[in-house]
């Protein structure tokens, strides 16, 4: 399967919280980066979600934040990915920014190239990936 999202996340599901109408989904990839979505109930028992079963998941660059440095701030994005820069690729407009996680996963953002010159983002530079938990699609093996 091809998709458009830049983010792919392959894992395993190692927690699942089921609330009234949302159930929060904890996904593990083999290197060990932890990624949470939040989806439907409807979502939960249609794709069948469970603990220890295996599933991906899909975040578009442009719903990525970034953060450089020591932000004295707290956010209430459940993801906050920290890792280095790998590579930054400056476009006309906006540039690709890609993160590498502890685990081996690559986070990628498209900001503007004003911001990345505002942080400050180049190879080796230690940055956090923010993703809000809504904004992670999830799917499984047909």
């Amino acid at each position: 399967m091809k998709v458009s999202a830049r983010n792919v996340f392959e894992g395993t599901i190692t927690g699942l919280v089921d609330g009234q109408v949302n159930a929060e989904v904890e996904l593990t990839t083999a290197g060990g980066d932890r990624i949470v979505a939040v989806v439907t109930e409807g979502s939960v028992k249609s794709l069948g979600l469970a603990v220890g079963k295996a599933a991906t998941a899909f975040v578009k660059a442009p719903w990525v934040m970034l953060l450089a440095g020591d932000v004295p701030v707290r956010f209430s994005a459940r993801n906050q990915l920290a890792g280095v820069v790998s590579s930054v690729a400056k476009g006309a407009v906006n540039t690709d920014v890609s993160i590498r996680l502890p685990g081996g996963s690559l986070v990628h953002a498209v900001v503007t190239n004003e911001a990345v010159m505002e942080l400050g983002l180049k190879d080796g530079v230690p940055a956090v990936a923010l993703i809000k938990a809504s904004h992670v699609v999830l799917g499984v093996p047909a």
